[in-house]
């Protein structure tokens, strides 16, 4: 007889084409946990929305790897103008590619597995709403300056969580500012919001699941993009400007990755509970660090961020201990993790 598998919530970090390396760490935590609650932001999203429809690591790494990720940049008519048509973009639609080649296959993803709306992921018999999906998506909506926990914020549009649809929310998470055009999501009063990047305000929402107990059921399980050959979560990287498109990129990075970084330091068991993954890959014995927007990703180059997380859930697995963890950040009941 299998042995039974534990429980665990998991939150998965933004990272743009670098997510195949947590289907490799999925791949290794899989064998022994179940994952009962899932969020997360950007390719974070992507992750946790094909785990709680019922994709395997496995699965998921067959679908990336036959990905053309440059179908992502997906060019309206503005963009085709010569010279100008992508900063005309920019200026009328407010980002340069129109998100619709992503959102298209994603829901062919979904509806392979007949689950394409959140009414499809409920969770049985669970009264609290926080836990009442298996899956939440973050997503920042900059008309009024808020992080968006998606299906459950969607009440205050006006829209019915149950019946939305599960690759409009990730479109959403995943619209990284100025690269991809905002979605515009129209409230009950017909007021229009720019819905961006969760990155944008959390890219790494470890807290999310957490219920402020001192004996929480079962651990939340972290997956993060790391330096290499460091426990160190990543660091600031410098960067080069020298013109107006420079500067707007500088602006993202910031924006995305430099608030959860400090979050994550301060924060008790945080380190502990994160799956660390090196971004950077050995490739014929040169080292080569995967970025965000690296569309023109090679097999080769997703084998190595697949390997990459397999290698960093399974040293994960050999010192993590649920039970010291909660003896040692969960002796009175907290409400630290609130935004």
């Amino acid at each position: 007889m299998p042995k039974k598998k534990k429980k665990t919530d998991a939150v998965f970090e933004g990272g743009g084409v670098k997510g195949i390396a947590f289907a490799g760490a999925v791949s290794v935590i899989e064998r022994e946990y179940e994952f009962v609650n899932l969020a997360g932001t950007s390719a974070g999203a992507i992750m946790a929305a094909l785990l709680a429809v019922g994709y395997s690591a496995i699965e998921i790494k067959e679908e990336l790897q036959t990905l053309n990720y440059g179908n992502f940049r997906d060019e309206g008519l503005l963009d085709k103008i010569p010279l100008l048509g992508k900063a005309m973009s920019i200026g009328f639609e407010y980002g340069i590619y129109e998100g619709d080649y992503f959102e298209d296959w994603f829901e062919q993803l979904l509806q392979r597995k007949g689950k394409t709306k959140f009414k499809d992921v409920l969770i049985k018999g669970e009264k609290d709403d926080r836990y009442k999906y298996k899956l939440q998506v973050i997503a920042s909506d900059i008309t009024d300056k808020k992080m968006l926990v998606l299906p459950g914020d969607l009440k205050e549009f006006g829209y019915n969580p149950d019946e939305f649809s599960i690759s409009r929310a990730v479109r959403m998470s995943m619209s990284i500012p100025i690269f991809f055009e905002p979605v515009r999501l129209s409230d009950s009063s017909g007021r229009d919001h720019y819905i961006v990047d969760g990155g944008a305000l959390s890219n790494y929402p470890v807290w999310l699941l957490d219920d402020g107990s001192s004996k929480p059921p079962w651990p939340t399980i972290g997956f993060k993009l790391m330096e290499p050959g460091s426990r160190e979560l990543k660091r600031g990287i410098r960067s080069r400007i020298k013109n107006p498109f420079d500067f707007l990129k500088a602006i993202i990075a910031t924006m995305m990755e430099a608030h959860d970084s400090y979050h994550i330091s301060e924060s008790s068991g945080d380190y502990e509970r994160t799956i660390g993954i090196q971004t950077v890959i050995k490739l014929n014995g040169r080292e080569k660090e995967i970025k965000a927007t690296d569309f023109d990703i090679t097999q080769e180059d997703g084998d190595g961020l697949f390997q990459n997380g397999a290698d960093s859930a399974t040293s994960f697995l050999k010192a993590w201990d649920f039970d010291k963890w909660v003896k040692k950040y969960r002796k009175k009941p907290t409400n630290l993790y609130t935004v």
